[in-house]
């Protein structure tokens, strides 16, 4: 009999979840909001990361509680998002307390997904209040095609007429009162393959879209250093009850990248720019090898699910590529 219990996100007491999506330029915004705070470390593996104040959870910076992770679309333009984050954390009191004014303590990355939908529209300040509006409201357990994986696909080698849709993704179980939940964007370069079982469930396509070529072989064809491979990022977030320092967290982000390895590949690659983010939001005593362990097989369930949440016609995905 396992010892993990499938439980919903929102049983997590200090969470809440928010998204913004468009629909027509396919980008959105994801707001992870922690009404208590919460200590974060962050894990980068990929060499292109689009991403804002994550000196936060480093352990050598000030150990002051962040009150939100923003995940989005748009690239580096996408960091926008996060102003208009702090700008409705400010109007709701929310922040460090400098003596002059409040700053709200918020960490974002981004994924490209320039190349479908839109380029020209990104999430804007706009985009993020509302979502952390949304946030306010309480946690939005949807997932596919939403917030910040509105835009998302995989298996772009060959660029987009031959990858997939892919999008958000949620998982989150518990053992006794110990809760570790799981939320990432999938917009990998790579191909995307279920740990359980090796079944490969997204990815790059042959050019007629018949069948699946596998990406780690043709990637060994590019022999020549060249910047082909551009439009990608892997970005998400574990978060635990478990009491945890930001030095812990960070390695239980590098531990969650485990999650990346068995469920995506290639992946890190230069065209990546993947991200864990790691956030603890209660008391609770946990080994930290249990917990970095678990970690890692709550993302891989959220990652699956991202891909199985998200899936669209042939004929509707073409037309935004």
């Amino acid at each position: 009999m396992s010892l993990l219990k499938e439980i919903s996100i929102t049983e997590l007491s200090n969470l809440r979840i928010g998204h913004t999506s468009d629909h027509d330029a396919k980008t959105g915004v994801t707001v992870l909001y922690f009404p208590n705070g919460a200590k974060a470390g962050c894990d980068i593996s990929g060499g292109g990361p689009a991403s804002r104040e994550t000196p936060l959870t480093s352990p050598v910076t000030a150990d002051n509680p962040i009150n939100a992770i923003v995940l989005s679309g748009g690239s580096a333009y996408g960091l926008a998002a996060a102003d208009g984050v702090m700008n409705y954390l400010e109007s709701q009191n929310i922040g460090y307390n400098t003596g002059a004014a409040l700053v709200p303590l918020v960490c974002q990355s981004c994924i490209y997904d320039l190349s479908y939908g839109d380029p020209k529209i990104r999430p804007t300040a706009k985009m993020g209040e509302e979502a952390c509006r949304q946030a306010f409201a309480g946690t939005d357990t949807r997932t596919g095609n939403i917030g910040a994986g509105t835009g998302a696909t995989v298996g772009k080698l060959y660029g987009m007429k031959q990858s997939m849709k892919s999008g958000l993704g949620i998982a989150a179980v518990s053992v006794g009162n110990f809760q570790m939940a799981a939320i990432v964007v999938v917009n990998a370069l790579g191909d995307i393959f279920s740990p359980q079982n090796g079944q490969k469930i997204a990815g790059l396509k042959t050019p007629n879209r018949s069948g699946f070529l596998d990406s780690v072989h043709e990637l060994y064809r590019f022999m020549t250093p060249h910047d082909q491979f551009t439009g990608n990022t892997t970005i998400g977030a574990v978060i635990t009850n478990g009491a945890f320092s930001k030095a812990e967290l960070n390695k239980i982000a590098s531990m969650t990248r485990c999650a990346y390895a068995r469920c995506i590949n290639p992946v890190a690659t230069m065209a990546d720019g993947d991200s864990i983010y790691a956030a603890s939001i209660g008391d609770v005593s946990v080994d930290i090898n249990m917990a970095g362990t678990l970690a890692a097989e709550v993302m891989a369930q959220a990652i699956q699910n991202a891909i199985h949440t998200s899936r669209i016609q042939d004929e509707e995905f073409l037309k935004y590529v």
